[in-house]
C-alpha cells in the first residue's frame, strides 16, 4: 500500500506543478491575464505541500525520484493538452528518467 500511496502522491504533484507552471506560462506568454497567473501560483503551492506527504522522510530523495516522474508527466502534459508529439528520443528518455525513479524510490534499503 505504501508504494501504491506513493505513486499517486506523485501523480497527484505532478499534476499540481505542471499545471500550475501550464496556467502560468498561459497568463504570461498566451496573455489571458493575473487571473490564470494567480491560478498557477496556488497550483504550484499546492505542489509543494503534497511531495510533504510522501511516507519516505527524505527530502533529497523524494525530489530527486519527483524529477523523473515531472518529464515523463511534462511530455504527457503536452500530448493531452498542448498536441505536442514527442520523438522516439522523448519516449526514451521518460522511460530512462521513470527507470530512475523506481530505483531511487521503491530499491530494497
Amino acid at each position: 500500500m505504501t508504494v501504491a500511496r506513493s505513486l499517486l502522491l506523485f501523480v497527484v504533484a505532478a499534476l499540481a506543478e505542471i499545471g500550475g507552471a501550464w496556467l502560468v506560462w498561459q497568463g504570461v506568454r498566451e496573455q489571458r491575464g493575473l487571473l490564470w497567473v494567480g491560478a498557477g501560483f496556488i497550483a504550484l503551492g499546492l505542489y509543494g505541500f503534497v511531495a510533504t506527504l510522501q511516507p519516505d522522510a527524505n527530502f533529497g530523495r523524494i525530489l530527486a525520484a519527483y524529477g523523473g516522474v515531472f518529464v515523463a508527466g511534462s511530455l504527457a502534459w503536452g500530448m493531452l493538452i498542448d498536441g505536442f508529439r514527442p520523438d522516439r528520443w522523448d519516449v526514451i528518455g521518460a522511460v530512462v528518467c521513470l527507470i530512475g525513479v523506481a530505483v531511487i524510490m521503491y530499491a530494497p534499503r
